[in-house]
């Protein structure tokens, strides 16, 4: 993820309108930490769950894609295949054979297939990397914060 996600704002509480804490009572400093820990995780849920439904998203087409071609290719094997074989036993005066060397094409074109969907779905990222720096951040502005 390059940016924000769409619909969620990244802001910060603003500081204290005083610096000066003994002007207000400890219920009042509570009540706004708790105020601005609220704002701060909410914030944080909504920013995983964009990025979580994102790579969701990306995934469901991924597998969309596997199916489609898997449910296509099935048929286009499947003629091929006996297109080849019955060409392939007018050579070898054997039907069996013709199908044998079938058999050994298709084993071929299936590890090519698995290799690539494996590098596609290795693109898959399951962890939303724009909460995990934002949360990092937080934790630093919470610590300068309270110094």
């Amino acid at each position: 993820m390059t940016g924000p996600a769409e619909g969620s704002q990244r802001l910060h509480p603003g500081p204290a309108t005083s610096t000066d804490v003994s002007q207000h009572s400890v219920g009042e400093l509570l009540k706004e930490v708790v105020t601005d820990l609220s704002t701060l995780v909410n914030q944080e849920v909504e920013l995983a769950k964009a990025e979580m439904k994102q790579e969701a998203k990306k995934a469901g087409k991924t597998a969309g894609a596997f199916g489609g071609a898997g449910a296509a290719g099935y048929f286009f094997a499947l003629f091929a295949s006996l297109w080849l074989m019955f060409l392939l036993a007018g050579f070898f005066d054997s039907l069996t054979w013709a199908a044998l060397v079938v058999a050994v094409l298709y084993g071929i074109a299936a590890a090519v297939l698995f290799v690539k969907a494996k590098a596609t779905a290795k693109t898959i990222n399951p962890k939303p990397e724009q909460t995990i720096d934002t949360l990092k951040e937080d934790a630093q502005w919470a610590r300068n914060r309270s110094s």
